[in-house]
């Protein structure tokens, strides 16, 4: 079973988002997949999503129960064979946490798609626009990943 764990800031809006979606999609893909979310800051340690988050991501049919923000873990680098960060700020400060044995496992979630966007824009200070471009974003990108997986 492949472990994924998806990283934003604070681990409040888009990688929740990304947990949601993914974890749908690849229980609907027939995957089994061990997903998590995290932060690079614990700001909000503990917090549930964002609730804009979870009211865009409800409309499309995504769940969000049982999420709660926390702070990436040393031990997450070797826990878990995949881990993608959702911009480049998140990714340098997760190769600067991650051991050089594990560095091979974190990359930037975008890379997966053909979006041309690299990055996962931060909606938290934008409006609906902002929560459902994200989601777009990750539908396309988790789509990927699940090909990406089925053909591993």
């Amino acid at each position: 079973m492949k472990k994924v764990l998806f990283v934003c800031l604070g681990n409040i809006c888009r990688s929740p988002t990304a947990e949601a979606v993914f974890r749908k999609m690849a229980k609907d893909a027939g995957l089994k997949v061990e997903i998590d979310s995290a932060g690079t800051i614990a700001t909000h340690a503990g917090e549930n999503p964002d609730s804009r988050s979870m009211q865009h991501g409800k409309k499309r049919g995504y769940n969000f129960q049982g999420q709660y923000s926390r702070k990436v873990k040393q031990s997450d680098f070797q826990y878990f064979d995949l881990i993608f960060a959702m911009d480049k700020a998140n990714l340098r400060d997760l190769q600067d946490l991650c051991p050089d044995e594990y560095q091979h496992k974190v990359q930037l979630f975008l890379s997966l798609s053909d979006d041309a966007e690299q990055e996962v824009p931060d909606p938290y200070y934008g409006g609906d626009a902002g929560f459902e471009r994200v989601l777009d974003l990750v539908e396309n990108a988790s789509r990927a990943l699940i090909s990406r997986l089925q053909n591993a």
